[in-house]
């Protein structure tokens, strides 16, 4: 590869826990990508790891440096809308982590602007490349389930306390458990089986003292009356299936893993050969009945994940031009979901 022709040198607005797991692993293993510099406002530590890196000390700053080509914006929820649009009329690709914005017209407006300076955004929904998910996908497309009738999705935690990271725990715009796993598991449903007909949602409080939600539910409803249903919580003390699809003809429940924030946060590397392999005691389970009533259980092996797949179509997009895998359609929606 040419580096001087083909890298996009990119700049990451901040060097928190995603900063450090989510992204600077996958820019310096993607031999596309060169990761050129990075916010830190107070300490100076990304250097430790990525001794060529330059610090800037604010925003602006790294947006205004005529080498970067690609910012990733991970900032708190509700500066995404702000940092994004500066980066775009600066003439720069954008990587945002979700929600994108927090609202759909912001969204909007992201959009308009990538395509009137002739820029890509990309919304960071990496958990499209997790072995769970990827494993739903395996079970839908084998057709074993029949027709599908009703499918559930869990993002789970436990945390009775109240977090120091304001942001997420007061209310301001973006904050709040619906915001944060929210488009998670709402991506998944709009990227397998497209918009809804209809849906309802309802919020609830339990932690003492809390200001913002700390539960979440959500039903939407689509053709066929396949009935969808997605719940997030912080207080779910015992671990439960994050994914139940029942169809007409079996039905299947995988927990959810998370290999890899749980490798990358443990310092592996995202080139090991271990990386994004989850262990054969999380595979998800596959029972189904045949027309004399008789059940066959299976254990539906998880395939090898990688975020790295997620920055591959970030550089396709970008020097080739070929689709981004989540839409704008997508995003839009997702957005309307969340604001309803």
């Amino acid at each position: 590869m040419d580096n001087t022709k083909k890298t996009i040198r990119t700049g990451i607005l901040s060097f928190g826990m995603s900063g450090k797991v989510f992204h600077a692993p996958f820019l310096k293993e993607h031999q596309g990508f060169a990761l050129e510099a990075v916010v830190e406002r107070t300490e100076k530590k990304a250097h430790h790891s990525y001794p060529e890196i330059k610090s800037h000390d604010t925003v602006d700053a790294l947006i205004a440096d005529p080498n970067i080509e690609l910012v990733v914006v991970n900032t708190p929820n509700a500066s995404h809308f702000e940092f994004a649009l500066k980066a775009l009329q600066a003439g720069k690709h954008v990587l945002v982590e979700k929600p994108i914005t927090v609202t759909s017209d912001q969204a909007k407006k992201l959009y308009a602007a990538a395509k009137r300076h002739n820029v890509h955004i990309f919304p960071y929904q990496n958990r499209r490349f997790d072995s769970d998910f990827l494993s739903i996908q395996k079970v839908l497309d084998s057709g074993k389930l029949g027709r599908l009738v009703e499918v559930h999705m869990r993002y789970d935690r436990y945390r009775h306390h109240i977090s120091p990271k304001a942001h997420k725990e007061t209310p301001v715009p973006g904050s709040g458990l619906l915001n944060d796993l929210g488009p998670h598991v709402l991506d998944a449903v709009l990227s397998l089986f497209g918009n809804p007909i209809s849906w309802t949602k309802n919020l609830g409080q339990f932690r003492p003292n809390t200001q913002v939600d700390d539960y979440a539910h959500i039903h939407l409803l689509y053709p066929n009356d396949v009935q969808v249903f997605l719940t997030m919580s912080m207080l779910v003390v015992e671990e439960q299936p994050a994914f139940i699809l029942n169809g007409t003809k079996g039905s299947y429940l995988k927990h959810r893993t998370n290999i890899q924030e749980v490798q990358l946060s443990e310092g592996m590397s995202p080139g090991d050969p271990l990386f994004g392999m989850e262990d054969p005691s999380k595979f998800g389970i596959l029972t189904t009945i045949d027309e004399e009533g008789k059940r066959t259980r299976e254990t539906i092996p998880s395939d090898k994940s990688t975020y790295l797949n997620l920055f591959e179509y970030v550089y396709q997009t970008i020097r080739n031009g070929k689709p981004y895998p989540v839409t704008e359609e997508q995003v839009i929606k997702q957005l309307e979901i969340l604001e309803s």
